[in-house]
Order: structure tokens, then sequence, then C-alpha cells
């Protein structure tokens, strides 16, 4: 930037600012109040950072102006011509201005009166337009109205009416039953539903007329349907695997009208039960309607001879008819089980007559539709099978063979409640025959026992006392039984036990139970215990050996067969006992020596044969008093049956008895059918008799060691040897030098119980 000011004088200048201020004490009185040192002063004291300052000092600059005096002297000059000149320019250019604005003045006034003028102008025209916009605004209104109600009448035509060749289709027999059928109906169905929108507006007469003429164009095809499907069932061919599609969806179709649909399967029902009834006559007698059958082909009928085959063919012919006959079905009611719910379920809401039970949701089981359909079909065949097998059954005797049928027909009543479930037809036919085939076993097998009710040769028991000859013929016949009923059941495991027994217990109570009875019954005739208890022992060995060998039998009449012959053991056990002790005369001692024990000899019977924990008999009031006042021991030499001579006779035919003992024993129930059984009865019986033995003895044995040393004197005839005639009389003496010798009972009874069980082992 240049100076306006020489350097010296700048630097003068700035010295005397700071050498010599204005107001400074160096200067004279006079200087300080000089209007060229305010000026210095205010120069000076101005701030060159002032923006007012700095702008002129950069006007200078721009102008290139040198600081000399004759510059300093023409700047004020020049500055204030400037000014002037530049004032004189904008006044001319404002008049400029000034002339512009009175020719915008001048055409504005112009405008504002063509302004004016137009106004006019547009108000006139406006009071004649007016009239005819209003009317031409009402003519567009109406014509958008009338485009709209267009509109919506050329949907609701395209929607809600049905064409004349859509209704030909669906009411005329000559249209076939096919897709474009379907969807017509398909349309009609949703025209009649949506009808139900135009009920709920003001104007219900639309709605009603169309939602008449819908239900009575659905109706027209519903029926055209109906008779079609009735049509088509007529040359249904069920053999083949593939069922028309078309009759499929007519079925789902057709169920949203129930009573249609159940009067067209009443139609198929029928017809299929004709067909069914007409094919099991033809298997029967290869024969229908005077036809003749396949040569190849054996009527079922040539086996009517025998009733287990016969019924068995028919029940097979049946069976696998049943399962053709579903199979067939199965695409009807199972493939489609859903849709024909669906179906069923809106037919209820349009036929609510139909609804059974209001309050009960129907549901529908496509199983169970089927099942109850081919139960229908087979009502004819079900008819003629009953008939038949009642006939065959009533002409037949054998019980075994009764039998045998019932367990076929409990097998195919299983079989058929599998396959039909267990409230269908068949399965209750095959329950009633099964019932009625029992029930005839039973009437046999009661005519067999009425019979030998008469018959007493047979009732009378053989001079042997073996089983019965009537009685192994029945067990003969009761064992084919449980063989059939094991091969047919598996051993009864599949039968579920119950408190009264098994499936087999009927055929027990009819076939085992009446015979074992009367083999009882002709026990009486026999009065002697032991061959009474031999011929009932018999029995019942036979009978356990029949029955043990089979689950079925042995798991409810087992046990009462083997309680019957543990009580006929005990029977046989103290009859051998009593045998041993009469053969051998050990009763004798016994009888005699009772009123020195309270046990009698029959309490000596090992307590296995008997029972768990046998009971001691109740004691009489003589066993009481011998209790409360025993006697002595040494009274036993007293006794009659120790005196000497009885002492020797007994102890004799003890001796005569036990070689041939066992023997003997064995042979006394030599008519019972068990040896084994003989065998353990003797033993125990043995071992009972040496029990008794042991206790002769130890009671002979205390009454010599109560006496001491015996001598015997005698009084009568004879001498001391006892030969002679005469009674003898047993005194106790003490004699010292002779307690080592063997006097007294001992000596006259000298068996020892070793010797005993050695001898009778």
């Amino acid at each position: 930037m240049a100076s306006y000011f020489p350097p010296g004088a700048v630097a003068s200048h700035a010295s005397t600012r700071t050498s010599s201020p204005a107001g400074s004490p160096l200067l004279p009185p006079n200087q300080r109040s000089n209007p060229l040192s305010n000026r210095l002063t205010s120069v000076l004291s101005a701030s060159y950072a002032d923006s007012d300052i700095r702008d002129a000092l950069e006007t200078l600059s721009l102008r290139g102006v040198h600081n000399t005096a004759e510059v300093r002297r023409q700047l004020r000059l020049d500055v204030q011509k400037e000014v002037v000149d530049s004032n004189a320019e904008i006044v001319r250019d404002f008049g400029k201005v000034a002339e512009q604005l009175k020719r915008i003045g001048t055409v504005i006034s112009s405008l504002n009166q063509t302004c004016e003028e137009m106004r006019k102008h547009i108000v006139l025209a406006r009071q004649d337009t007016t009239p005819v916009l209003e009317e031409a605004c009402v003519l567009m209104s109406q014509k958008k109205d009338v485009e709209t109600k267009q509109q919506l009448l050329d949907v609701f035509k395209k929607h809600f009416v049905i064409s004349e060749e859509e209704l030909l289709i669906l009411s005329s027999v000559e249209e076939p039953v096919n897709d474009h059928f379907f969807d017509v109906l398909e349309r009609v169905k949703q025209v009649h539903r949506d009808c139900e929108v135009l009920l709920g507006g003001e104007n219900q007469r639309l709605g009603l007329e169309l939602m008449e003429k819908s239900s009575r164009n659905l109706n027209s095809a519903y029926q055209k349907l109906y008779k079609w499907i009735q049509k088509e069932f007529e040359s249904l061919n069920l053999e083949d695997p593939r069922i028309s599609s078309s009759i499929r969806r007519a079925l789902r179709v057709l169920a949203e009208r129930p009573s249609l649909f159940h009067s067209c399967l009443d139609f198929f029902a029928e017809a299929r039960d004709y067909v069914l009834s007409d094919a099991f006559h033809y298997a029967l007698t290869d024969a229908v309607s005077g036809t003749g059958g396949d040569c190849n082909v054996k009527p079922i009928e040539f086996s009517a001879h025998d009733p287990l085959r016969y019924i068995g063919d028919m029940l097979a012919w049946v069976h696998s008819t049943t399962v053709s006959e579903r199979e067939a079905l199965e695409a009807l009611f199972v493939a489609d089980g859903e849709e024909l719910a669906r179906g069923i379920q809106a037919g209820l809401s349009s036929e609510p007559w139909s609804r059974i039970d209001e309050d009960k949701e129907v549901s529908f089981d496509g199983h169970k539709a089927l099942s109850d359909l081919v139960n229908r079909d087979l009502i004819g065949v079900s008819r003629s099978l009953r008939q038949r097998v009642e006939l065959v059954i009533q002409g037949h005797d054998d019980p075994v063979t009764c039998y045998k049928v019932v367990n076929l027909l409990s097998f195919y009543r299983t079989t058929f409640s599998k396959l039909l479930g267990p409230s269908s037809n068949l399965t209750e036919l095959l329950e009633t025959l099964e019932n009625f085939t029992l029930g005839h076993f039973e009437r046999l097998m009661q005519d067999g026992v009425n019979q030998l009710t008469t018959d007493h040769a047979a009732l009378t028991p053989s001079d042997d006392l073996s089983t019965p000859q009537f009685l192994l013929d029945a067990f003969e016949v009761l064992t084919s039984l449980m063989k059939t009923h094991e091969a047919s059941f598996g051993g009864g495991g599949t039968e579920s036990p119950s408190p009264e027994g098994n499936g087999f217990t009927p055929v027990l109570r009819a076939a085992l139970d009446p015979f074992l009875e009367l083999a009882k019954q002709s026990a009486t005739e026999l009065h002697d215990p032991t061959s009474h208890a031999i011929y009932l022992t018999n029995i019942h060995l036979s009978a356990r050996s029949t029955v043990s060998a089979y689950s079925s039998a042995s798991s409810t009449h087992l046990t009462p067969i083997s309680t019957a012959l543990s009580t006929l053991r005990m029977d046989l056990l103290e009859i051998q006992h009593r045998y041993l002790l009469d053969v051998s005369g050990l009763q004798v001692l016994l009888k005699a020596l009772e009123p020195f024990s309270p046990l009698s000899s029959s309490t000596r019977i090992p307590s296995e044969a008997k029972s768990a924990q046998p009971q001691s008999p109740s004691p009489s009031d003589d066993m009481q008093q011998l209790e409360q006042h025993p006697p002595n021991i040494a009274d036993i030499v007293n006794l009659p049956a120790f005196q000497p001579e009885a002492l020797v006779a007994i102890s004799q035919q003890l001796d005569d008895f036990l070689p041939s003992a066992l023997m003997d024993a064995t042979d006394n129930l030599k008519y019972v059918r068990s040896a084994t059984f003989v065998k353990s009865v003797t033993e125990e019986a043995v071992e009972a008799f040496c029990r008794d033995f042991e206790f002769v003895e130890g009671m002979i044995i205390g009454a010599d060691e109560a006496c001491g040393n015996i001598d015997i004197a005698r009084v009568g005839k004879g001498d001391e040897s006892g030969e002679s005639e005469g009674e003898s009389e047993v005194k106790c003496r003490k004699d010292p030098e002779d307690k080592d010798k063997d006097w007294g009972l001992r000596r006259l009874f000298p068996r020892t119980t070793g010797e005993i069980r050695v001898l009778l082992s």
C-alpha cells in the first residue's frame, strides 16, 4: 500500500507523538489549545485498526496517488468532484427510471381498462353458460352413475346369472357328467352361497329370487347326478382295480345331499347284495339261473358230507369275498374320506332334517362307512350262511367235530372283527353261530350223560376197581377236544384269564364234570371203604393224567382233582396203616396203651401226609381225667394184653407178619392203577407203623424199668416153664442178684425198632 505521508514526516510525527504529546508540560501553554495540535492529537489518537481508516487507506492505495504536497492539496477537491459526478450520474439514471415508470403506469392503466372490459364480458358469459354447465355436470354425473351401474350389472350377470347352455348341462339327461358339469355345478353352488350376501341388503327380493332359482338348478343337478350314479352302479365292475374317477367325484359331490347320498348307497348295497348272493349260490352249487359253471371248480356242496370242511369252505369264500369287496370299495371312502366328510357336513346344514341328534356333532368316518357298506353288501350271503351252518350242525352228532366247528367259527369271528369291526353283521353272525354250535355241543354231551344215567350196567364198578369205561371214553373225547383247543389257540395263550376260567372252561363243564360226577356217584355201590377209596383214586388218577397234559384244562380243573386225590391218599394211608397194625397184632397193644398216652395211634401218621399243620384231636373226658391223674407205668404189666401168653402170641404174630409185610401191604392196594402212588402211600404207612412200634417198645422198656427185676410165679397147675394150663401172676420183686438177667416184658416181646425198620425197608 502506498503511504500518503513522507517517511520523515511519519518519523517526526511519531517522535512528536511520543516525545511531545499535546498537553505535555514541555509545551508552552499557548500551544495546548492550538487547533492543529488538536487535530494532530485526534489523528494520532485514532486507531489505525479502525475499519473506516482502513477503507480510506485502501481507497487511496487503489487511486495510485503519491504523497506529495500537490496531491494532498488536490485530494479534497478531487474527491468532492468525484462525489458530485457520481451524484449527477445517479440523477440521470433515476430520470430514466422515472420515464420508464411513467410508461409502465400508462400500460398498467391500459391493462386495467382491458381487464375491466374482459371482466364485464366474463360476467355476461358466465350468466349465459352457468345453466348449461350445471346441466352438463348433472349429465356427466348421471353418465358416470349409469356406467358404474352397467359395470355392476355386467359383473352381477356374469357372477349370478347362469346361461341357458350351462343350465342345460346341469339338468339334461343327454348331457354327460364330466368336468364341465362339475364346474357348472360348483358355480351354481357359489351363486347360491353368495345370495346370502344379497339377503343382507335393504332390497331382499333379488336375493330371494336368485336363491330360489339357484336352489331349483341345484336340485335338478343333484337329481341328474343321483340317477347317473345309479346307472353307473348297475354296470360297475368292482373287479377292475381302477374305479372311474368320475364316480368317486360324483360321490363326493352327492355327499352334500345326505338323503340322496344314502339312498344311492342303499341302491348300491341292494345291487351288490344280489350280485354277491348269486355268486355265493354259484360257489355252492356251481349253477346260476340254470347255467353250468366251470367244470374245473368243484362246488362247495360236494364236501357237504364233512361238516368241518363244508363250513370252512363257506367261511373261506365269505372271507375272500369280503376282502375283495373292501379293497374294491376302499378307493371310494378311504382315499376321499375327508372330501366326503366335508360334503356330508355341508349337506347337514342344507338338510337339517337329516340330522338325527341336533346336539351331537356328525363326523364322517371313511373306514366305518366302508365297513357298514360291506356289511350291507353281504346281508344275503350272511343269511344263507347262517341257514346252512345251522342245518349242518343240527344234523351232526359228533361232539368233537362240533367243537372243531366252534373253534373254526371263533377264528373267523376274530378275523372279521379285525376286518370289519366288532359290531359288524358278520362278526355278530359268527358269534351267534359259535354260541349255537357250542350249545349243540353241550346238548350232545348232556344227552350222553342222560343215556348213562339210565344204563345201570355201565355205572356198576368193575371187579378190579378200574376206571369205568364210560369215563375212559369221555376222557378220550376230552383229549381230542383239548388237542383241538391247543392247536387252535396256541396253548390258550391268546385267551385272557378271567375269574371264571378261560375260554375252554365251558367245554370242560360239559365234557368232563358231568361224567366225573357220574363216576363218583357210581362209587356209592361199593360198601367196602378200601374198595371205595381205591375206586375213587383210580378215577381221579385217570382224570389228573388226562387234564394235566393240557394247560387250558389244568389251569381250572387240576387243582380240585389234586385236592380230591390228596384226601383219598389220606384215606388210603389210614387204611394201610390200620392194615399193618391189624395184621401184625400191634393194634391190640396200642389199644391197651391208650390210657398211658394222650396221643392215639392215628395221630402218629406223618404230618406231611395229612396237612401242613395237623391239629391234635380234642381230648375226651377220659383223656382229660388221665392227664389230671396219670396212671403208673408199672401198671402196664397188669394189663391183659401184656400178660405172658398174650404178649408171646402177639410177638409170634409179629414175627410171622414181618417177612412178607411189604408185599402184603402192597397187595392190599393192588387195584390202584399207579405203582408210584401205592409205593408212596405204603412207605408212609410203614413209617407210621414203625413209630407206633417205637412207642410200644418204649412203654415196655419203661414198664420193666419201673418194676425192676421180674419173676414169674404161677398159681394153679403147671410148672415154671409155663407149659401147663393155669393162671399166672406177674409180680415185681427186688432181687439184686438177678438184676442183670433179662426178665419181664422185654423177654416176651424181644423185637426192636431197628429190626422192624430193617425188615420193612
